[in-house]
């Protein structure tokens, strides 16, 4: 950087703050952590100048939204309004913009974002980048920011290397159990870090990269010349084996697809498989390990509250039984007869049916239209809209409605999420599934029959048990609650009902909605997460059968992530398991928790787990591998449908029931 002071363009959406947007427009900013002490050192720094490079949408009124919040949630610190640009960052024309606003030479200005991509074309104009607002000093001063892995030493906390890591420049982005944990740091920052008594490992450059965890769930032989080797020295070649093999495989198929096979880094072992790092526009989570079970790619996001797992006491109060003391929500308690008869009455076969049919595009989206989805994909056109109509469909019903946005691969998507809030609440209950979908195992051709790969653009991504089928119980569960509030009676706890978006790229979603929850500090009492619970094979409807015995559903509590949560999301089970048996006897619950829990860190649960909070996934017979599944045979195939013969809204409808029993338990109904 030459003499000249610095400029730095902030990205505002996920990087300086949360953004979420009202059902009429209206936009809220929740600054991010550690943002307020980067932007107080940078007016400290003599000449420093701030800016925006931000994309609020399309149109005036939407970049004066931005304005208006970006003014109200950080009042006096962007004031020079010829630094502050709006537009998408797909391509250099904004960035070479912004250069010349602030009328110094592109190596003189610096943008800070989280998303890899823009980094890369920010990069192209000739700035200087930073992946976290902690890097924008390191990247002022050219100083590189690597992926590292941090090991506690024995006897050591996390909130001992929490107290190092947030005051220095380190940021985590996975915590894995065996006191690994992946981060981005700065030379300074791995200094403090030792000088603290941890050891780190450094992996290579960030730059313009992100990282993943990628599972590998194929068989390993240790050789058997360490056949006499201790447990440890087994487990650590074990380790390092499937790490290589995980590793090499990805690299090959995107080499073999041309997308990119020298563009990703082995960040060395993960927890069931390899970290790595991709550079921007890779598509990593467009591969898949052959004989991987379902959610082996998981995208990791930066965050400064990792550590901390704010939601443990939350945890341990559930466990310690303040919703006892509260009078309602203890577990053990069976569910009113009131609650019983509502949920019958509100979540049925034909309901969920409608649901799905309208998601899943067998029927309009809205009524009194025409236009059906084709695809819920989070690079659909389609998906805003599904969005747009369930967000305006939940107002309707009286709860206060709010779209989490946030960018993946250029795109504007958003989590939606209708909230009945109560005051004096002592946390609140979330009923989540996933709104995305994907036919990714399908298989296609050319204009000629040649084999292509899919395409969301143009191909069919019904999805209706992945997971429109969590979809339809989600708003079921809505209605429900709508139709008791109603008649008078109201529950004591705070109620979410949540959608995630980009589950099928990752987590993506649930990850952001979560580590926003986290900053924002927000009491979690429990997450009730649906993924996939219409698929029951056709010859196991009748009771027992050849694909797998009694009509199933799948409880998983287990978690990667030990602490209170784990305790905690135990007893969750118990209660939905406990629901189910009153609203639902027929069917048989499999409790699956632990670490070796097949759906651990595998669904938007896990990412709740990831911060401290008690949270299940339920699921149709499909995770468990135990047993011959009687779950869905169309799973991320354009076969997902509503008339598959292996979709069941009956068999859906029973879980709903159940899980939408527990919750309205859980909330003193």
């Amino acid at each position: 950087m030459s003499a000249e002071t610095p400029v730095v363009f902030f990205d505002i959406g996920a990087t300086l703050a949360d953004v979420s947007i009202e059902v009429d427009g209206s936009l809220t900013l929740r600054p991010r952590p550690r943002v307020f002490e980067v932007l107080d050192a940078l007016d400290a720094l003599a000449g420093a100048r701030k800016g925006i490079v931000s994309n609020p949408g399309d149109g005036a009124a939407a970049r004066a939204r931005a304005k208006a919040a970006l003014d109200a949630a950080f009042g006096g610190r962007f004031t020079d309004d010829s630094l502050i640009h709006w537009g998408p960052k797909a391509a250099r024309g904004i960035f070479d913009t912004a250069v010349a606003s602030a009328g110094v030479v592109a190596d003189d200005c610096v943008f800070v974002g989280e998303d890899p991509d823009e980094r890369a074309v920010a990069r192209e104009a000739g700035l200087r980048t930073a992946a976290h607002p902690v890097f924008t000093l390191a990247a002022i001063e050219g100083r590189p920011v690597s992926w590292s892995r941090i090991h506690l030493p024995q006897g050591r906390s996390l909130a001992e290397l929490e107290a190092v890591a947030v005051i220095n420049e380190v940021v985590p982005v996975h915590v894995a159990a065996g006191g690994l944990i992946l981060a981005m740091t700065t030379a300074r920052g791995v200094e403090a870090l030792e000088q603290g008594g941890f050891t780190v490992q450094l992996q290579g450059q960030v730059e313009d990269t992100a990282a993943f965890l990628i599972r590998d769930d194929r068989p390993v032989e240790v050789p058997a010349a360490l056949a006499d080797a201790s447990a440890e020295q087994r487990a650590l070649v074990e380790a390092d084996m499937r790490a290589f093999a995980a590793f090499t495989f990805v690299a090959n198929e995107l080499a073999r697809s041309g997308r990119g096979g020298q563009a990703v880094v082995s960040l060395g072992p993960a927890p069931g498989g390899v970290y790595l790092a991709a550079a921007s526009g890779v598509p990593v989570e467009k591969v898949h390990l052959e004989g991987a079970k379902p959610g082996h790619t998981e995208r990791l996001l930066p965050d400064v509250t990792l550590l901390s797992r704010p939601g443990e006491p939350d945890a341990q109060g559930f466990v310690q039984g303040l919703a006892a003391a509260s009078a309602f929500g203890a577990v053990g308690d069976a569910p009113s007869a009131a609650t019983i008869g509502a949920v019958s009455t509100a979540i049925t076969s034909p309901v969920i049916r409608d649901h799905v049919a309208r998601i899943s595009g067998v029927d309009p989206l809205v009524d009194g239209e025409s236009w059906k989805v084709r695809s819920r994909d989070a690079a659909s056109d389609d998906n805003p809209l599904v969005v747009d109509a369930l967000a305006h469909r939940l107002h309707d019903l009286g709860f206060t409605v709010r779209l989490h946005r946030f960018t993946w691969r250029g795109r504007h998507l958003s989590n939606l999420e209708a909230e009945f809030p109560v005051e004096g609440s002592d946390g609140a209950v979330l009923v989540t599934a996933h709104l995305d979908s994907t036919a990714d195992q399908g298989e296609y051709a050319d204009e000629i029959g040649r084999p292509r790969p899919y395409d969301p653009a143009i191909d069919p991504a019904p999805g209706a048990d992945d997971d429109g089928s969590g979809m339809a119980a989600v708003m079921a569960a809505a209605e429900c609650l709508s139709a008791i509030v109603a008649t008078g009676r109201e529950p004591a706890r705070t109620v979410r009902f949540v959608l995630f978006n980009a589950e099928e790229q990752g987590l993506v979603g649930s990850k952001v909605y979560a580590r926003a929850a986290a900053a924002a500090g927000d009491s979690i009492a429990g997450v009730l997460q649906m993924d996939m619970i219409a698929g029951l094979q056709s010859d196991a409807r009748g009771g027992r059968g050849a694909a797998g015995g009694a009509r199933s559903v799948e409880i998983h509590a287990g978690s990667a992530v030990p602490g209170p949560a784990v305790d905690a999301s135990n007893t969750l089970g118990d209660l939905v398991a406990g629901a189910i048996g009153a609203v639902a006897p027929d069917l048989t619950t499999q409790r699956l928790t632990g670490a070796t829990d097949p759906a651990a860190g595998r669904s938007d649960h896990a990412s709740f787990h990831e911060r401290g909070w008690a949270a299940v996934a339920v699921s149709e017979n499909f995770f468990d591998d135990t047993a011959p599944a009687t779950g869905t045979r169309q799973y991320h195939k354009p076969g997902d449908t509503l008339d598959d013969r292996d979709h069941n809204t009956e068999y859906a409808a029973q879980i709903a029931r159940g899980v939408t029993t527990a919750a309205l338990t859980l909330v003193g109904l």
